[in-house]
């Protein structure tokens, strides 16, 4: 996810109020109720079978269409269930409540097994926090983004401890709470331990691994100079889920399989290190379908 969007949407580990901004992009002017997704419907059935060479349900973020699926919700959904999408990670309800967002995804045939939430729904609103996460079927809570006052050593062990808590909540609960990157986690912390140089490593240490996992951001590790593939061996067992976002040389984002990464590499070691959901991503898509169509597509063909 952006940073544009964490900051609009979740505040930071301060608080902030949670607002339902949503930055509209301009190949979405001529769009109008669910006229604009049925050729999309009518194009992509032969994606709905999972892929042989796919062994996992193949996910979406659903950031990466946010400015389509504020327009039509239940289109948006059956269209991407239509190119073969099982599982959706949520970022927000986009007006409805999470019983009426449930039977949205029910009848698109989705399910929706983690989404990102913000510091206040997991502190002074966790309770109604967990309770929409069950109505909605998640197993896991997100926390995608925090504050620049965290980025210290001290800090990123006030956000370890507020992880901590968190996921001792959640896991009395029956859920799991994670972590998303972005690639300042990545950065050398003044004054850090030895063995935690980076406020990354920093949460991996001082977080208790039967309460709180991470979802892996593999473009923004990339971004911050890391190595996925270190991280899934040295962490085993840490990683319940990914974000599968591609990277150009340049190191733009680009639709996933139009990139440099090794996919077949990267996806294996994820597996192997213990990950059960991968959800396809892109911040900034100039036509958020295609890219969720074109990413679907390479997805299914990828030989694992």
């Amino acid at each position: 996810m952006s940073d544009d969007w964490a900051i609009g949407r979740l505040g930071d580990l301060a608080g902030g109020p949670d607002s339902a901004r949503v930055t509209r992009r301009g190949f979405l002017g001529a769009l109008t109720g669910g006229l604009f997704l049925a050729p999309i419907l009518q194009s992509s059935n032969r994606l709905i079978a999972q892929s042989p060479n796919r062994p996992f349900p193949l996910g979406l973020q659903l950031y990466a269409v946010r400015d389509v699926i504020k327009a039509d919700v239940p289109g948006t959904l059956a269209a991407l269930a239509a190119m073969g999408y099982r599982e959706v990670e949520l970022a927000g309800l986009y007006g409805r409540t999470a019983a009426e967002f449930r039977a949205l995804l029910d009848g698109a045939g989705l399910k929706a097994p983690a989404g990102h939430v913000g510091v206040p729904a997991l502190t002074d609103d966790i309770e109604q926090t967990i309770a929409d996460a069950k109505t909605l079927g998640h197993r896991y809570l997100i926390l995608p983004w925090i504050g620049e006052e965290y980025r210290t050593v001290d800090g990123w062990r006030r956000a370890a401890e507020l992880l901590n808590r968190a996921g001792a909540r959640c896991r009395a609960a029956g859920l799991h709470l994670g972590y998303h990157n972005h690639d300042f986690e990545f950065l050398p912390v003044s004054g850090g331990e030895a063995e935690a140089p980076t406020g990354y490593d920093l949460l991996l240490r001082h977080t208790d691994p039967k309460l709180v996992m991470f979802e892996l951001d593999l473009f923004w590790i990339r971004k911050g100079g890391r190595d996925a593939l270190a991280y899934f061996r040295e962490h085993r067992g840490r990683f319940r889920s990914v974000h599968i976002k591609d990277m150009a040389a340049d190191g733009a984002m680009v639709d996933v399989g139009q990139g440099v990464m090794d996919w077949k590499a990267l996806l294996n070691a994820a597996r192997r290190a213990g990950v059960k959901h991968f959800f396809a991503e892109h911040d900034e898509a100039p036509d958020q379908l295609a890219f969720a169509r074109a990413s679907a597509t390479y997805l299914n063909t990828l030989r694992l």
